[in-house]
């Protein structure tokens, strides 16, 4: 199904791949001839390497052993016969003489006069009938161009090369059913997968006994023809390459794409969502859709490397107005209030998935998170309780909550109970005042106790927080009597002080504590994800009324951590 859907892209009518058996390549050497094969000069393309060359379409082979020239384009020592550094005098020769044979059967079968000038240019072939640049380098591609034309652009030297280099078993194809000579290896290779090798990986293929099937070997252990091995690998290679139709999250890389052409951009809005972006489409599912787009099929797929291979690790199947149905509810669960009350910006699935590793490092989380998310983003359907694991002993490490893991725990938590009582349908998108579950209350009662102790002595180093956040958060009975009364002190100097601030903060303390009516001995992993929520939300709605306050609407900058207690002006 997955190679089949690749071949409909590749066959879309505004999809441009490079002819069967041709790959793009950087030639760096063109040898320049007139219409009767005389040389005219090596022309060396702009740039001073490969990878600054300008990429052409020239026939292109996968050899590994033995010899195999590539028809009009391939390296120095088969097209002219100078060798490599590492070549040997009677290979070269072998390669070199067939080079020119191919090129004679390609001349004989289409009967081109470029082809003809290109034949005998090398039946006549000397030392002295051509000069080299000074820095020419053997190893590099070199190819040929007729009076400017390229031979290789030549519809018929295409037709001949898709026929030369189809040999195989004859075998039924599993991609378009029909049976032709299958490819015992895909001529095209995968590039751009995360710790992939540079040359490419390989698919479909079988090279050590373990991997072969009823005696297949190579790619023959799933048969494919070289018309679809061709279209679905270079797909793959355009959807890997193309700006909006990928994504690299740690070690794997996602292609999307859509049976037609559609104006929306599913990889920006996963990797870069902007909020007007995210708004329009919120307002756009919830209106209905787009009748125009939605029907129409959309593909997504994980890949990642091994060895030499490439693995599909997830496969997504449904249509473009599901998976903007989707996509909106992962917005929708992860809109969460700024951590100074403002509106949270949407994040992309990598700034969530780095919630799960330390802050301000350069780790990735493991594969299995973002395949989570990616699949609640396209796929719809809960979160695994695992990410609430992850999240929440970063919060208990880090001892705090900043935005990014908040959103993923409220992500979780809404998308996994979201109906009956098991969070009554609230939405923990801000400070929930009438929410009365224990562990959210204890959050509120620990960020207020530590707004307390900041308002009484200010910047204490390693203040509650810092030693007490990990108990607090799983076992509330074993600390919190401990914290309010030792903040009776702290309020007491506040009334003499700053009696507007011991006002504020003692009014919201006796406000949570009148709704707990004990303090639950132990929280289970989803009640500590409640306590960071609450935690987080009164420390955000503090820091939002304090901005309130003190007229800085604009300015987050400057309103300080003081700020948070009371406004001092009012004492």
């Amino acid at each position: 199904m997955f190679l089949q859907r690749l071949v409909e892209y590749a066959n879309r009518p505004d999809v441009r791949l490079s002819p069967i058996m041709y790959a793009a390549e950087p030639v760096r050497y063109w040898i320049d001839l007139d219409g009767e094969g005389a040389f005219r000069a090596i022309i060396s393309a702009e740039g001073e390497d490969r990878r600054s060359t300008k990429r052409v379409d020239v026939p292109t082979l996968v050899r590994s052993s033995g010899i195999r020239p590539k028809l009009l384009a391939d390296n120095a020592e088969y097209v002219l016969g100078i060798p490599r550094p590492e070549g040997k005098p009677d290979d070269v020769a072998k390669r070199h003489r067939a080079f020119v044979e191919l090129t004679r059967r390609c001349a004989e079968k289409t009967a081109e006069p470029d082809l003809q000038a290109v034949l005998r240019f090398l039946e006549r072939l000397t030392p002295d009938t051509f000069t080299l640049p000074d820095d020419f380098d053997p190893t590099a591609p070199v190819s040929f161009r007729v009076d400017g034309r390229r031979p290789a652009d030549l519809l018929s030297v295409q037709g001949f090369w898709k026929v030369e280099a189809s040999e195989g078993q004859l075998m039924e194809c599993l991609v378009c059913g029909r049976e032709r000579p299958a490819m015992e290896t895909l001529q095209v290779m995968l590039k751009g997968i995360p710790g992939g090798q540079t040359s490419g990986l390989a698919l479909i293929s079988a090279n050590a006994k373990a991997f072969e099937s009823y005696g297949l070997e190579g790619s023959y252990i799933a048969p494919t023809c070289q018309e679809c091995s061709d279209r679905f690998m270079k797909a793959a290679n355009q959807l890997i390459a193309g700006e909006s139709t990928h994504l690299y999250l740690g070690n794997t890389v996602y292609i999307f794409w859509t049976r037609e052409d559609i104006p929306f951009s599913f990889g920006s809005m996963l990797s870069r969502p902007e909020p007007d972006q995210v708004r329009e489409l919120l307002a756009s599912v919830s209106k209905g859709g787009d009748a125009r787009i939605d029907p129409i099929p959309f593909y997504a797929t994980a890949l990642t490397a091994s060895g030499a291979r490439a693995v599909v690790r997830d496969w997504i199947d449904t249509t473009v107005g599901q998976a903007r149905k989707n996509l909106a509810r992962f917005f929708a669960l992860q809109d969460i209030t700024g951590a100074w009350g403002e509106a949270g910006r949407p994040r992309g699935v990598y700034t969530l998935g780095k919630a799960t590793v330390r802050s301000r490092s350069d780790d990735d989380p493991a594969p299995w998170v973002f395949r989570a998310l990616m699949r609640c983003a396209l796929a719809g359907g809960p979160l695994p309780a695992s990410l609430l694991l992850k999240a929440v002993e970063r919060c208990r490490v880090e001892r705090g909550v900043n935005h990014e893991r908040a959103a993923l725990l409220k992500m979780t938590l809404v998308s996994r109970y979201s109906t009956g009582d098991k969070t009554g349908g609230r939405t923990m998108i801000e400070l929930e005042a009438d929410n009365r579950n224990p562990a959210y209350l204890c959050g509120r009662l620990f960020a207020e106790l530590e707004a307390v102790q900041r308002a009484a002595l200010g910047d204490v180093g390693a203040g509650i927080v810092d030693r007490y956040y990990g108990t607090a958060s799983s076992a509330p009975a074993t600390v919190f009597g401990r914290l309010v009364r030792g903040a009776q002190p702290h309020l007491g100097k506040l009334r003499r002080e700053r009696p507007g601030a011991y006002h504020a903060l003692d009014g919201r303390l006796q406000d949570i504590l009148a709704n707990l009516d004990a303090f639950p001995p132990t929280l289970t992993l989803k009640q500590q994800a409640f306590f960071a929520l609450g935690y987080y939300h009164q420390r955000a709605a503090d820091r939002h009324a304090a901005r309130a306050r003190s007229g800085k609407h604009d300015d987050l900058a400057g309103v300080t951590e003081d700020d948070l207690t009371g406004n001092s002006e009012e004492e």
